[in-house]
């Protein structure tokens, strides 16, 4: 038996909660391996909307066991405040587990994010301020603090004081900001320690046991494709690998357990942040989508910049992921545009560019070279299967397949669990 992996195919927000949580449905454990609270899912069941930051969308399955991995950065503080939001609501937090491997996002990683981007001014990266890059920093500079260490009491008191000390040097003499409060901290995340033992586990082990035993796994994605450190629009992107293979390493098993790879893929495009945005429509085309799509970011309420769909984009992601199958998403959004616009290919001082550049200098010059369809003009939410879409509708979906190289498997239209079709 082989898991199942869902990526985002773009710059996030590609609505892969909606999607996790259906393919949850059908699994026996979820698995978080990258990113950390700077991500956001948004799940829709029966008018409630959940927001989903650390915690696995297997949350929201009864019986499913849901795994943060040893790739993500693991904030206590948000996790149980996360965890009592589901708590109130009656839905069972038992499942839950965290890696011991998990490296920890502290209040120091927080303030010298923002501390980070003030300095950097215009040239900030508009970065959530959650703490994940400095906390990641700490990671490849050997001086991070995990979740193992949160075990031993008085060693994890000792190693969490010492690293408060050495923060506050730094946001006192490089940057001019006020010390953190060690006692409090100290005495905050000491509370935390104790309440996270009983979830702290060998997750690579009970991934792996679970997929040998014939379970169903599946491994949710965070942010996007075009964010990976090393794959994406550096240095617009997050700092880890929200690709195919960084669930391997962020869950402590190998590559040839995957046997699946569904990219989540808007009908449209968007971003979040600053960067390169080939397709971006800044006029009232654009601004509509934003309305209609309800384009507002789920952790930090920031509107997304929307352009029509990039298929160049969403073909070099299917390549580097190794997509088997796409999850088109938000495809009713476009039912009342006349016209509708595919980017095949880039065009770069008057030559075609079909491979997406590393250069943002090159990116940003880069003009969109569009085909043309037309709009279906009617209301597609109630569709439950692919022979009820309009024909246009249908035109649409099978031009996106021809364009990235990869079939469309399912189709979402409508933000509830209901409004969503398997081919």
């Amino acid at each position: 038996m082989a898991a199942t992996a869902v990526i985002g195919s773009q710059w996030g927000d590609e609505g892969k909660g909606k999607i996790i949580d259906y393919l949850a449905g059908r699994s026996d454990m979820v698995v978080r391996a990258q990113g950390g609270g700077n991500a956001g899912h948004t799940v829709v069941i029966k008018d409630k909307k959940y927001a989903l930051h650390l915690v696995p969308s297997g949350i929201l399955n009864a019986n499913i066991v849901n795994i943060i991995g040893n790739g993500v950065v693991f904030d206590p503080a948000d996790f149980f405040e996360e965890l009592s939001i589901f708590e109130k609501d009656g839905v069972s937090t038992e499942n839950v587990f965290v890696s011991d491997r998990a490296h920890l996002v502290l209040p120091y990683h927080k303030t010298l994010d923002g501390l980070y981007e003030e300095a950097r001014g215009g040239d900030d990266l508009g970065t959530t301020r959650k703490g994940i890059g400095p906390a990641y920093m700490d990671k490849i500079a050997r001086i991070g603090l995990r979740v193992c260490d949160m075990l031993d009491e008085t060693e994890f008191r000792r190693k969490l004081e010492d690293r408060i000390d050495r923060k506050n040097r730094e946001i006192v003499t490089l940057y001019d900001g006020e010390p953190l409060d060690k006692a409090e901290i100290v005495a905050a995340y000491m509370e935390h320690a104790r309440k996270l033992k009983p979830r702290a586990r060998d997750i690579g082990t009970m991934v792996y046991n679970a997929i040998s035993a014939g379970k169903k796994v599946l491994f949710e994605g965070a942010q996007g494709a075009m964010l990976d450190i090393d794959l994406g629009t550096y240095p617009y992107v997050t700092s880890s690998h929200p690709v195919s293979g960084g669930f391997t390493v962020g869950s402590g098993i190998g590559p040839g357990l995957i046997g699946d790879v569904i990219g989540v893929t808007k009908a449209y495009t968007t971003r979040v942040g600053k960067g390169p945005f080939v397709t971006e429509l800044a006029n009232a085309v654009g601004d509509r989508i934003r309305e209609v799509g309800r384009e507002y970011g789920a952790t930090t309420g920031r509107p997304r910049r929307c352009g029509w769909f990039d298929g160049l984009v969403v073909r070099y992601s299917v390549r580097i992921n190794g997509t088997k199958s796409l999850a088109l998403t938000l495809l009713d959004v476009l039912s009342e545009f006349d016209e509708l616009k595919i980017c095949e290919h880039y065009e770069y001082n008057g030559e075609k560019l079909d491979y997406f550049p590393a250069d943002l200098d090159v990116l940003a010059k880069c003009a969109p070279v569009y085909r043309t369809l037309p709009g279906w003009r009617a209301d597609i939410s109630g569709c439950r299967s692919y022979d009820e879409l309009p024909q246009a509708a249908r035109g649409y979906v099978e031009a996106i397949e021809e364009v990235c190289g990869a079939r469309v498997g399912m189709i979402s239209v409508g933000p509830d669990r209901e409004q969503t079709m398997v081919r």
